[in-house]
């Protein structure tokens, strides 16, 4: 009876591992973080031109992140979609307001939004695939 407690421990311990790697090579999510972490780092310190920059290149990984496939191991793939369409509609709000000019104030708020939608979807994915800052 104990080997068979270990079989299925071990068993759930491989999917769970398993899921997590597919994760972690999830090439749209890690595309989006690298812009996240390359705008969203400058603007805690106060920097904004970064995200004034690359708000475009953000919004196309964000619609990329979004129609990518979601690795089929995950769960909660229906709050991932969720939580991918929040971030592309942030995304698309937070490039007008930078058009049109919003101050710092707006656009420091929005991209920590989008910040936060990021780590949701991050954490859908797997307890054990935390976003690094």
């Amino acid at each position: 009876m104990k080997n068979i407690k270990f079989l299925f421990a071990a068993i759930a311990l491989f999917f769970i591992s398993f899921a997590s790697a597919q994760a972690k090579d999830w090439k749209e999510k890690n595309e989006f973080h690298k812009v996240m972490s390359q705008t969203f780092h400058p603007a805690e310190e106060g920097n904004l031109a970064p995200i004034k920059s690359k708000i475009a290149e953000m919004q196309a990984k964000a619609v990329a992140f979004q129609k990518s496939e979601i690795p089929a191991e995950l769960p909660n793939k229906e709050e991932i979609k969720k939580n991918l369409n929040e971030l592309v509609n942030g995304t698309k709000v937070l490039a007008k307001e930078i058009k049109k000019n919003a101050s710092d104030e707006v656009i420091k708020t929005q991209l920590t939004a989008l910040h936060d939608v990021f780590h949701k979807i991050v954490g859908l994915c797997s307890a054990e695939d935390k976003h690094e800052h």
